[in-house]
């Protein structure tokens, strides 16, 4: 039987993981100073902890020793939560204190400074044992060190509006928490007085009809992001497959998922040195970079566009011209002339709308600041994301024409139609009873609190279905808009919130025919906001190259990217030169000599200069074409 040498060495102590010192009784000293944080003699920031790890110190294991250490944390950063001082299996916070809190008379930092609640870190929990509820604590004999204020206190703010995510599995949550940062709703009460870079808005948010109790804590009520949609689980004509959804079109009519957009542009009349500024103003005809009349046609004496003005992708908002780069530029007849260019702010690549607000201020420097904003309508449209508050997201599928949709028997026409293959493997139970709850809380016309953890919940649901003469699984009846026959199946029906997503259609659909090229390498420019091109990628051309398809291969990667016709000296193979003033081609080598144009990719030309740079000489071997 190994023997175990008991504190052969000291405790060592690490305060924000720098080693300062040692300690004789580690347990009493770790508890002595939880003793004095809950007296207020130490900061209730600082968090204790105490580990102790066997180490074998003999070669035939039969000696270990016990290593201790102890962890004092002060620093920023730590995720921290307060939970209820245990203390002989009675938690130290009482009723009275619960009434005083009530009334008024006691506040949440009281609890904490009179040591009823303290704040453990990561690292404290590894020595508490926390109950769950009072159900758990048995008495004088309870070893539990904390009990939690509710087991929903474990969710942050994004993952406490999911009603009953203690039966949905773990990754849904966390893809829901994520996705309730993307939906639209009111993001802040003064949107119309500001001007940010972009922003959504959804016209008729709703309160969730099933809460939980962290909504009413965060105030989410009063900035709401989603709406209550009736929702049927059924396949669909094959247009709800793999997560997408069929939504009725009368329900958008009568502005349901309704948003607007907001995109702010801004200038100001720059100062350069030499006394020179910009200046807004229609540019002149005769300005280098004029655009076009009709670019210019919404704009105002001023260069301002009017508001209510509605404008495209390539209209110009604010017309400005500038100074030329260089300060003197010679004109045709030799004379030095002030030639301005146009600088004007135009609405970005596809996109519209109508200019909502302008905005005349001024800089830090003085200098006049013009401000647009243009707005623009959304109604869901194909490919449009949403997202239930249980991880279920989809796009739109189908815009379903209200006659066709089917309806209850009692004349109940669904917004969306969820395919139920979207439940099983994912077991987002969750949603299943949210959807219940919301049916029960319509006919009851109250709201219905889906905190987690509550256990009662699920048997007064059905309770009051069937009081309402539905049945208590949510099924129903359905008819088909079409024919009008019953479809012969029990479809359940239900109430949701659902979140529309800022990933719409509008803002990714993109083509390109012909476009911009980068300076540097002549091949097409990157990116929708850019009018780029589409990256015909690696793989991509793998696939051609294993079909053989060897011409639309160079159509693809010469003929549509960055080809080039060089010039190249058939006498030493050097790129050759063509000066069009003169109107001969020569060799910077061989000087006079017979070139020839050969159609390279512009990146290989470059490939050739750099090498030149390198002092390397690359020659073209020519040779006839057979």
């Amino acid at each position: 039987m190994a023997e175990t040498i008991q504190n052969p060495e000291k405790a060592k102590i690490y305060i924000n993981g720098e080693l300062l010192g040692t300690c004789e009784n580690p347990e009493e000293f770790t508890q002595e100073m939880r003793e004095k944080r809950r007296r207020g003699e130490v900061s209730s920031q600082m968090n204790i902890t105490y580990y102790t790890n066997k180490d074998e110190i003999s070669p035939d294991d039969t000696q270990t020793k016990i290593i201790s250490e102890i962890y004092i944390f002060t620093d920023s950063g730590r995720a921290r939560r307060p939970l209820i001082i245990v203390k002989d299996g009675e938690p130290l916070l009482k009723e009275e204190h619960l009434n005083k809190v009530a009334k008024g008379s006691m506040k949440w930092n009281d609890l904490i400074e009179n040591g009823l609640i303290e704040y453990l870190d990561a690292e404290e929990e590894e020595n508490s044992y926390i109950a769950m509820g009072l159900n758990d604590l048995d008495g004088e004999e309870d070893i539990h060190t904390h009990l939690e204020i509710d087991p929903a206190t474990m969710l942050g703010i994004c993952a406490g509006i999911i009603p009953f995510s203690d039966h949905n599995s773990s990754p849904r949550n966390t893809m829901e928490a994520g996705m309730t940062k993307q939906a639209l709703g009111l993001y802040v009460s003064n949107y119309a007085l500001r001007t940010d870079t972009r922003a959504h808005l959804l016209h008729h948010p709703q309160s969730p009809i099933v809460k939980t109790r962290i909504i009413d804590s965060t105030n989410y009520d009063e900035r709401p992001s989603g709406q209550n949609f009736v929702v049927a689980l059924m396949s669909y004509e094959g247009y709800n497959m793999e997560d997408a959804m069929v939504i009725n079109k009368g329900s958008l009519e009568r502005g349901l998922a309704r948003s607007s957009f907001f995109r702010a542009y801004d200038t100001a009349e720059k100062r350069y040195p030499g006394g020179q500024e910009d200046k807004f103003e229609v540019p002149d005809k005769n300005i280098k970079g004029y655009r076009s009349e009709q670019a210019y046609r919404f704009l105002d004496e001023d260069g301002i566009v009017n508001p209510e003005s509605y404008v495209e992708s390539g209209d110009v908002l604010i017309g400005k011209t500038s100074p030329p780069r260089f300060l003197e530029e010679i004109d045709e007849f030799g004379t030095v002339a002030e030639k301005r260019r146009e600088t004007s702010v135009t609405v970005r690549h596809g996109e519209k709308g109508i200019v909502d607000a302008v905005l005349l201020t001024e800089t830090v420097e003085g200098s006049r600041l013009a401000k647009i904003r243009v707005r623009d309508t959304r109604q869901p449209e194909f490919g449009d994301k949403f997202a239930s508050r249980h991880g279920q997201k989809g796009v739109l599928g189908l815009i379903l024409s209200p006659e066709d949709v089917p309806f209850t028997e009692n004349g109940v026409v669904p917004d969306l139609i969820v395919n139920p293959h979207a439940i099983p493997s994912r077991m987002s139970v969750g949603q299943v009873l949210e959807m219940v709850a919301g049916k029960a809380g319509c006919l009851e016309g109250e709201r219905i609190d889906g905190t987690p953890f509550n256990a009662d919940l699920e048997n007064i649901i059905k309770k009051q279905l069937l009081d309402n003469g539905f049945e208590s699984a949510g099924c129903e009846s359905l008819y088909n808009g079409v024919t009008g026959e019953r479809i012969d199946a029990e479809i359940f029906i239900g109430v949701a919130y659902y979140q529309k997503l800022h990933h719409m259609t509008t803002d990714k659909v993109y083509a390109r025919s012909r476009g911009p090229v980068q300076v540097l390498t002549r091949q097409p420019t990157e990116g929708r906001a850019r009018e780029g091109g589409l990256r015909f990628g690696e793989m991509e051309r793998d696939c051609l190259i294993a079909h053989g398809a060897a011409l639309t291969l160079k159509e693809r990667l010469l003929d549509e990217s960055d080809k080039y016709e060089a010039i190249v000296c058939e006498n030493c193979g050097m790129l050759a030169i063509e000066d069009k003033t003169k109107g001969k081609k020569y060799c910077p080598i061989c000087g006079d000599v017979e070139t020839y144009p050969v159609e390279i990719s512009y990146a290989f030309k470059l490939l050739l200069d750099e090498l030149k740079s390198l002092c390397i000489f690359p020659k073209l071997v020519l040779g006839d074409k057979t």
